[in-house]
C-alpha cells in the first residue's frame, strides 16, 4: 500500500497543472473577494468595528482552509481516474494485494496531498493576513489549527473519495470537479455569509459536514480579532455576529457546541470512507 501511495504522490505532484487546478477554487474565491465580496461586507456590515479589515481577513481564511482539502483531494483523485480510462487499474487488481488495500491507497495518498496543500495554504494565509495588519497566530492556535487541518482532510478524502468511486471517465470526473469546486463556497458560507442566506439553504448549509470545519476553523482563526472588535460592544452583538458569519450554528435555541462539531466530522469521515471502500472494492471484483 505504501508503494502504491508514493507512486501517487510522484504523479500528482509531477502533473504542475493538476496542482494548479485543485487549487482553482481557492484563487476564484480570493479573486471574488478581493476584487468586491471584501468591500461590500466591510461598508455594508462592520466598517465601524475595530480591525474590521483583519477581522473579514480571518473569516475569508478560515473558509479557504475548509475549502482546500475538498478541492486538492479531487485533484489527487484524478490519479486514480486516470489509471481506470488507462486500464492500469486492472494490473493492480491482477495482483496478490487485496483490493481493500489498493483502495486504501487511492484514499491514502489523497489524503497526503490533501494535508500537504491545506497547510501551504495555512503558510500562505499567515503571510498574507500579516501583511493586511493581521498578527501570527500563536503557537497554541497553530496546533488547533494543524488537528482541525488533519481532521477536516480526513473527513473530505472521505466524501470525495466515496463520490469519486462512482466515475469511470475523464469527462465525468471533470464535470464533477467543476460543479463541486463552483458549490462548495456557496455550501461553507464563503461567498455569503450564512445568515444572509434564506432559513431553509441556512438549514441545508448547516447539514453539511464542511461547515462545521469551517465553524472550527473560524473559531479559532477569528478569536482574537473578534475580541478586539467587540471589546467595547455588548455581548449580545458577539453572539449575533457569530451566528451570522458561520462561526457558531444554532438550531433554534440549541448552539452547536465545537465537540459536536468535531462528532460530525469523525463520524462522516467513518461512515463515507468506508463506504468509499465498499464501492471501490466491489466494482473490481
Amino acid at each position: 500500500m505504501s508503494v502504491l501511495i508514493k507512486r501517487n504522490l510522484k504523479i500528482f505532484f509531477r502533473d504542475k497543472s493538476a496542482v494548479f487546478f485543485s487549487l482553482l477554487a481557492i484563487f476564484i474565491i480570493i479573486a471574488l473577494y478581493a476584487v468586491f465580496l471584501g468591500d461590500v461586507w466591510l461598508n455594508d456590515s462592520i466598517k465601524d468595528l475595530k480591525n474590521a479589515d483583519v477581522l473579514m481577513n480571518t473569516w475569508l481564511v478560515a473558509g479557504l482552509l475548509a475549502v482546500a482539502s475538498v478541492t486538492t483531494t479531487m485533484g489527487a483523485f484524478g490519479v486514480m481516474i486516470e489509471d481506470k480510462v488507462r486500464n492500469i487499474d486492472k494490473d493492480f487488481y491482477s495482483s496478490p494485494m487485496k483490493r481493500n488495500r489498493i483502495t486504501a491507497g487511492y484514499i491514502g495518498s489523497a489524503f497526503i496531498i490533501g494535508v500537504i496543500m491545506s497547510l501551504v495554504t495555512v503558510f500562505v494565509s499567515e503571510i498574507y493576513i500579516l501583511l493586511n495588519g493581521g498578527a501570527l497566530l500563536t503557537p497554541a492556535a497553530l496546533v488547533k489549527v494543524f488537528v482541525l487541518v488533519l481532521l477536516t482532510t480526513m473527513t473530505n478524502t472521505s466524501i470525495i473519495g466515496f463520490i469519486v468511486s462512482f466515475f469511470k471517465s475523464s469527462n465525468a470526473f471533470s464535470t464533477a470537479s467543476t460543479i463541486i469546486g463552483t458549490l462548495i463556497g456557496f455550501l461553507t458560507g464563503i461567498y455569503l455569509p450564512i445568515g444572509a442566506l434564506p432559513e431553509s439553504v441556512q438549514t441545508v448549509i448547516k447539514l453539511f459536514p464542511v461547515s462545521h470545519a469551517a465553524a472550527l476553523f473560524r473559531q479559532v482563526l477569528m478569536e482574537d480579532s473578534m475580541q478586539t472588535a467587540f471589546a467595547e460592544i455588548p455581548a449580545s452583538y458577539l453572539n449575533d455576529f457569530k451566528e451570522y458569519m458561520g462561526v457558531t450554528f444554532r438550531f433554534g435555541s440549541y448552539e452547536v457546541k465545537p465537540w459536536l462539531s468535531i462528532l460530525i466530522l469523525v463520524l462522516t469521515a467513518a461512515v463515507f470512507y468506508s463506504l468509499a471502500i465498499l464501492n471501490m472494492s466491489k466494482r473490481h471484483q
